[in-house]
């Protein structure tokens, strides 16, 4: 007979690693969630610190103003690392795009909870709206006789025009809501959208530097990267995916409305900088970055919307490395 005790502890054993097996997912997220906390706290916290101990700057030890500068820094290397890609390819216009059906995909998610009580995170709508727009325009230019510059403009309307309607239908209960992701703020940076920012970064890196060379072939000659059997729908549909990353990523501080800014800008800043495309790459994040730090600092300095201060820092470097190539 079989020992009642042995069969109990058998089951208790069972039910303990099935119980672990679903945890399991839940105790890496915790892991994780609490190895960026330690990095936003006591690593970036803690060089912001010293920083403004040494500056005597003091808005550099604010949590907020860290958060925001580590947003900036994040951006400003995906931004122009994926839209080298793009400007190359004479697709510029494909940020302004996602990012207006992006905001399309923040009236739903705000739509939603409003009306059927579903709290869908909005940057999770923003997301998954800008990656289905984006697979839209690559099947539009490739199945259909539209251009690309009229399947983008479709697009764009479109998803501005969803976002639009979405929100007339609450009676614009949803507008207050949705206006710091049309124009940024360096106040509702949380450490959640930091945490998405960086996770979106690592991926977007990641994802460049295994598919860089497919990318680049694809960016300088189609013709013959299809001729050389390369799968070339894919190239363009990670691009798409990458694209629509690096958008919504860059929302919250950013806003919808000038976030494809900094996928242009330094990029075609670089460009007359750079002898090849790597140099341009380098250059163009370079660009970004300071971009990004200058614009956010002077956006608390003296109030200004911080999306806005980063687009003109950003135009103002530009005009300046126009300039000086102009006179040399």
């Amino acid at each position: 007979m079989t020992d009642p005790v042995a069969l109990a502890a058998t089951n208790l054993l069972a039910v303990d690693f099935s119980a672990a097996g679903s945890l399991a997912p839940l105790l890496v997220a915790d892991a994780f969630t609490g190895i960026f906390d330690w990095f936003l706290t006591a690593v970036v916290g803690g060089v912001f610190s010293w920083l403004a101990g040494v500056t005597g700057l003091d808005f550099l030890g604010y949590p907020y103003m860290q958060r925001a500068y580590l947003s900036v820094l994040c951006i400003g290397v995906v931004g122009p690392l994926v839209g080298s890609f793009l400007v190359y390819r004479d697709l510029s216009m494909v940020g302004d795009t996602l990012a207006h059906t992006a905001f399309a995909g923040v009236a739903l998610a705000l739509f939603l909870d409003a009306t059927l009580g579903l709290a869908v995170p909005p940057l999770l709508g923003a997301l998954v709206v800008a990656v289905v727009a984006a697979l839209v325009v690559q099947a539009l230019i490739e199945y259909t006789d539209a251009r690309s510059d009229a399947a983008l403009a479709m697009v764009l309307t479109g998803g501005f025009a969803l976002g639009s309607v979405l929100i007339s239908l609450t009676g614009g209960g949803i507008s207050v809501g949705i206006n710091q992701y049309l124009f940024g703020s360096l106040a509702t940076v949380s450490r959640a959208d930091v945490g998405l920012l960086v996770s979106m970064g690592l991926v977007v890196v990641g994802s460049v530097a295994v598919a860089y060379r497919p990318l680049v072939y694809v960016t300088f000659d189609e013709t013959a990267a299809r001729a050389s059997r390369l799968h070339v729908r894919a190239v363009n549909t990670l691009l798409s995916i990458l694209t629509a990353f690096v958008v919504v990523s860059a929302m919250r501080i950013m806003g919808v409305i000038l976030v494809a800014a900094l996928l242009v800008v330094p990029v075609v800043t670089a460009s007359r900088l750079g002898r090849s495309f790597k140099q341009s790459l380098l250059y163009g994040v370079l660009a970004g970055e300071l971009a990004g730090v200058a614009g956010v600092t002077v956006a608390y300095l003296y109030g200004l919307a911080a999306g806005g201060s980063i687009v003109l820092v950003a135009l103002a470097g530009f005009v300046a490395v126009a300039a000086g190539h102009r006179l040399t």
